[in-house]
């Protein structure tokens, strides 16, 4: 006999942050992703974009301290939108890009620098999040 083993309550419901419509234009137009940042905090696809540039050009910690500030904002959000530290934060939706980018950016930095546990944590938190995003 095998054991499966299964959640028998179900999976919450995935959530899906809200946008900031604001942020969001401004990001599309091509304005500067700090400027974005500084009139918008808690968009988190500022910090995304901001920690992917650093990371690009090899400033690792400047990626990593970008990504951290939007991981915890899209943490801060993700809470506000009920959302209990676990179940799915699908990709597939827009809002939560920012977010799952950020942990991202913060799971490479963490590994460049030596800092394994924090990149396994957060290549964890993807996996769980979104299956799909595991590679």
């Amino acid at each position: 006999m095998t054991s499966a083993h299964r959640n028998l309550l179900g999976e919450p419901p995935a959530t899906l942050l809200p946008g900031i419509p604001a942020a969001d234009d401004a990001l599309a137009a091509g304005t500067d992703p700090a400027e974005v940042a500084a009139a918008h905090p808690t968009a988190s696809a500022a910090w995304a974009a901001l920690a992917e540039t650093a990371l690009e050009g090899g400033r690792t910690i400047e990626a990593y301290a970008y990504a951290r500030t939007g991981y915890h904002r899209g943490l801060d959000a993700l809470r506000r939108n009920g959302w209990k530290g676990f179940g799915p934060v699908p990709w597939s939706h827009e809002p939560n890009q920012g977010f799952l980018r950020c942990v991202t950016v913060l799971a490479k930095a963490a590994e460049r620098i030596g800092e394994l546990d924090e990149h396994e944590r957060c290549a964890q938190l993807l996996r769980d999040c979104d299956p799909s995003l595991a590679a």
